[in-house]
């Protein structure tokens, strides 16, 4: 199973269309490599090949790549928490709001994100992806997971 194979189930499962579902599949990998730690996210990107790629797409500390990066309350929040709190909080905070940006109402970012994990579970196997989703508990709980 690559990448493409679970954005396309994903996009099936969620009801949503292929651009979308790319970006909301490739901003949760993002958080994921900017916010897990050692070799077990090294790892995990391996068993799923096209990962890597899409997480660097969809990169959620690439300047601008929160769409409220133009400016604005949320924007001066996401810079000052990101700064305040280091790298990790920020690509967070980044792609929590990517998702909400994306258009996406919470039924359906946590449908997604309840589906992306049953497909990286099946690809890089159950241990594998809860050691690396293990590392960013608060990812679980903004997903609505």
């Amino acid at each position: 199973m690559n990448v493409q194979d679970i954005v396309n189930t994903v996009s099936q499962k969620a009801g949503l269309d292929q651009p979308t579902t790319e970006k909301v599949v490739g901003t949760i990998f993002s958080v994921l490599e900017h916010e897990a730690e050692g070799t077990s996210v090294s790892s995990f990107f391996d068993q799923i090949p096209g990962t890597d790629a899409l997480a660097q797409k969809y990169d959620v500390m690439a300047a601008g790549a929160a769409a409220g990066s133009g400016g604005g309350l949320l924007s001066s929040l996401q810079g000052a928490l990101g700064g305040v709190l280091g790298e990790k909080a920020g690509a967070l905070i980044n792609g929590v709001a990517a998702l909400k940006e994306s258009g996406l109402d919470m039924a359906q970012i946590r449908q997604a994100g309840e589906t992306l994990i049953k497909q990286a579970e099946a690809a890089a196997g159950p241990d594998l992806t809860n050691q690396v989703l293990g590392q960013v508990p608060s990812l679980r709980s903004h997903l609505g997971l």
